[in-house]
């Protein structure tokens, strides 16, 4: 039987007009919202070209614009000393940044980080995956919303599903664990994909995670195009029988897991029809140094300001402070007042 999943319109807050309190060491907003989770985008370059997250024809960055491995490392120090403890590394597509590697090795040296992980589309992963693992990096999120080649080329703009599958191989036999895979459903396009996905992740001890189509591409928001999670949990129960929901459900994570009948684990990622932003603890810093509170953030902060040409720590560290007390109570995807962000996905980090 499927749980309903309620919509909950939000209203932002006039954060920005209250005082931060000066003593505050802790990345807190005016909501009570601690952060511990930060996603670093290391380039906003992709050698696919997914409809959901960029347009086919787009301006990258100078690669003297992004922040260099010393001044991400530099910025993930002063973080650390707030209270994050959690990095994602993202992009575009991170494994196209040269020397990935050494990036994570410098990150994993970092004393209080208690988790690393990096999303990748899975191109790349073969030949980098041992390299990754011997740097230190122990989770993976590949991205993957088909098995079929064609549907791939069609979503994705570019061929490539047989380099992510070996990908996917490499990295398990490797030893990544968890590796979770995390498929965008798109309404009256995904619906043939739900089960095969589900039988293939199970198959292979793979976490797949539905994710419901966001206002985050490059084309205007069209709320019909969203698969809701509940559908896909329809999809699942009539092939597999009931799901139940997953124990020690986190509800500072995106993904609700549940579990199959006979066993293997499920999570659905559902921004538009279940937002999680009252418990949100994320923060995202872009390859050429914009932090931004939220994926849907109207604004952002230059930080490379104090990480260029050196480190300026405590003009940093109040930056980062006043960013998350300024955070919004929620992204408003439901309401009439939602406002798509300028960025793409791509240019933000996943």
């Amino acid at each position: 039987m499927s749980i309903p999943l309620p919509l909950f319109p939000l209203i932002p807050s006039a954060s920005q007009s209250l005082p931060r309190p000066s003593t505050e060491t802790r990345l807190i907003d005016t909501f009570g919202r601690i952060h511990n989770n930060l996603r670093v985008s290391v380039t906003d370059r992709c050698n696919l070209r997914c409809i959901y997250c960029m347009p086919e024809e787009v301006t990258f960055k100078p690669k003297s614009e992004l922040l260099t491995f010393e001044e991400i490392v530099a910025f993930v120090k002063v973080a650390v000393e707030l209270g994050i403890n959690k990095i994602r590394l993202t992009g575009g597509e991170p494994l196209l940044r040269r020397g990935i590697t050494d990036l994570v090795r410098m990150i994993c040296e970092i004393p209080k980080i208690e988790d690393l992980s990096l999303t990748t589309n899975g191109i790349l992963l073969k030949p980098l995956a041992r390299e990754l693992y011997q740097a230190g990096l122990r989770r993976l999120n590949v991205s993957l919303d088909t098995l079929d080649p064609e549907r791939f080329f069609w979503l994705s703009r570019r061929q490539g599903l047989e380099q992510v599958l070996e990908g996917l191989a490499e990295a398990k036999d490797v030893g990544f664990s968890p590796i979770k895979v995390n498929a965008v459903a798109l309404k009256n396009f995904s619906e043939a994909d739900i089960v095969p996905l589900a039988r293939y992740c199970r198959d292979h001890d793979f976490e797949l995670r539905f994710i419901e189509y966001m206002p985050i591409g490059a084309e205007p928001w069209e709320r019909e195009k969203v698969l809701l999670a509940a559908e896909i949990q329809a999809i699942l129960e009539q092939e597999f029988g009931p799901l139940t929901p997953a124990q020690g459900n986190d509800p500072r994570n995106p993904s609700f897991d549940f579990v199959y009948p006979e066993g293997g684990q499920v999570g659905f990622i559902s921004s538009v029809s279940r937002p999680f932003c009252h418990s949100c603890n994320r923060l995202r810093l872009t390859a050429e140094g914009k932090l931004r509170n939220c994926l849907f953030s109207l604004e952002e902060t230059d930080v490379r300001l104090w990480l260029r040409p050196q480190l300026a720590a405590e003009p940093l560290r109040q930056a980062i402070l006043q960013t998350v007390w300024e955070k919004w109570e929620g992204h408003e995807i439901n309401s009439a007042h939602f406002l798509k962000p300028e960025r793409t996905m791509h240019a933000i980090g996943g």
